[in-house]
């Protein structure tokens, strides 16, 4: 499961909507994702979704997570208290929230504004990205194809992983050697795993 990735996404404001009559229905709604939108600078690249990357994936079983942290569940959408969609705008999410304290805390902190951001977590599909470096010496990362959306989530900082297929994979994807950095990654967890074996001799 290193593949899956985690993206803030900052441009739009997670919103909150209050049936009338039901103190207790609230839905949380926002863009979990926005195409054509660099991201800030990560791993030495900047990334971009392009139009309609999640067409085979909104119909994969997905959870509405706090944090992307799974004791803390606000819906899913084989229950249909999470509806994910696409425009063009990007990856549009609403959630009918539960009756829990998680969820309750987080409608105060949204009401705050303390919360205010969203993010997804993923898998590119292969040959679902491309890389380009602009006319300022930028490598750009664009994501074309996404084959798995796992989950959207309110959040209160990025979650990046620590590895991600674009930061292990970076400088392969540039020279168009993927297989080459498939290796280089092999290779670096078997010297690690000798390096500990020595020390553990020693």
């Amino acid at each position: 499961m290193n593949d899956i990735e985690r993206r803030i996404q900052s441009a739009g404001r997670v919103e909150l909507r209050k049936a009338d009559g039901e103190a207790k229905a609230v839905t949380l709604r926002g863009y979990a994702a926005k195409f054509n939108t660099l991201s800030e600078p990560m791993y030495g690249f900047r990334e971009q979704i392009a139009p309609g990357a999640f067409a085979d994936c909104l119909e994969d079983d997905v959870r509405a997570l706090f944090n992307h942290d799974a004791n803390h569940v606000l819906g899913r959408t084989t229950s249909g208290t999470l509806r994910v969609s696409q425009d063009d705008t990007g990856l549009y999410y609403e959630v009918d929230l539960p009756d829990t304290q998680a969820a309750r805390d987080l409608v105060v902190s949204v009401e705050r504004g303390d919360v205010t951001q969203s993010s997804f977590a993923f898998r590119v599909a292969p040959n679902g990205d491309t890389w380009d470096e602009n006319e300022d010496g930028i490598v750009i990362r664009t994501i074309t194809k996404m084959c798995r959306l796992y989950d959207v989530s309110p959040v209160t900082y990025p979650a990046y992983p620590d590895a991600t297929v674009g930061m292990r994979g970076l400088e392969a994807y540039k020279a168009g050697r993927a297989d080459e950095a498939r290796g280089a990654m092999s290779r670096a967890r078997q010297a690690e795993a000798r390096s500990r074996r020595l020390r553990l001799i020693g």
